[in-house]
């Protein structure tokens, strides 16, 4: 898909209030596409649709719950009302918890599952068949390099990365049948709202580390404005897999090349984060 150009197409971008889901938003707004969008902050969602407006396109916004299938359903009839299907899907919201397994409990699986993993099913549930039936569009889930590089205080947010990829990778066979492209996203470290949003458990589980670990993400990571015009260039040549940053892509190579390296790179940044926490 062509995506330096949009004008008369649309997207649809779930968590589009912050971060990657709002610097994407604006930039098809820049490329002159309009867009549906969601979001659990009604208040952000607002600044983006004015942001969108003075853009000169129009923005449709909606609060959603992307892990609940029946207001996924409502907003997927509000916007097939406007529309035939939509030209661009960006299943993007996401949530995140630092912990292992052993102090990560049912309630948080229940609700990053729901989020990170059933959102992107609900999203594609809704939204991927209108545009099959067209036979044209297509799919963006963002998974992440933790979903190809599992650590142990990421041991929940892994495992619905790694899902998002595999199911990422079986929906491209599926719906390219259908003239209808998918692409996984797997961005490194992007400065976002994610990880003052986390659920921190166990031994980290202090508001000072809280705040050590949020800073270092937002001092060190490149910006979403940054992240989403790698993921717009990446869906425009048809890529099945697009890390996003430096980190994720020498994660990705790792993962193939020398997995054990890769295993006890990982092994070192939790050594890191223990000290980081030990030090408060």
């Amino acid at each position: 898909m062509d995506l330096r150009n949009l004008a008369g197409r649309t997207a649809l971008i779930t968590g589009a209030g912050s971060g990657i889901g709002r610097a994407t938003t604006l930039l098809l707004a820049d490329r002159g596409a309009d867009v549906f969008i969601c979001d659990l902050n009604e208040a952000a969602l607002k600044e983006v649709k004015e942001e969108v407006s003075a853009r000169g396109q129009t923005a449709v916004t909606r609060r959603v719950d992307v892990s609940r299938r029946d207001e996924m359903e409502a907003f997927a009839e509000e916007v097939h009302r406007d529309v035939e299907a939509v030209d661009i899907l960006m299943n993007n919201a996401g949530v995140g918890i630092f912990g292992g397994f052993q102090v990560t409990t049912l309630d948080d699986w229940d609700w990053i599952l729901g989020v990170n993993l059933l959102g992107v099913i609900h999203g594609t549930h809704f939204f991927a068949p209108p545009m099959a039936r067209r036979g044209s569009g297509h799919v963006i889930n963002v998974s992440s390099a933790a979903g190809y590089m599992a650590t142990e205080p990421l041991s929940a947010y892994s495992t619905t990365k790694f899902a998002v990829l595999g199911f990422s990778e079986a929906m491209r066979q599926e719906l390219s049948r259908s003239g209808v492209g998918v692409t996984a996203i797997c961005p490194g470290i992007i400065n976002t709202p994610i990880v003052r949003s986390a659920r921190m458990r166990g031994p980290r589980a202090t508001p000072r580390f809280h705040e050590r670990i949020s800073k270092h993400y937002e001092t060190q990571a490149q910006s979403p404005e940054a992240a989403a015009a790698k993921i717009l260039k990446a869906v425009g040549k048809g890529r099945a897999v697009a890390p996003i940053g430096w980190d994720a892509h020498v994660a990705y190579y790792l993962k193939r090349l020398s997995p054990r390296l890769l295993n006890w790179l990982a092994g070192k940044a939790n050594q890191r984060l223990e000290r980081r926490q030990e030090q408060g």
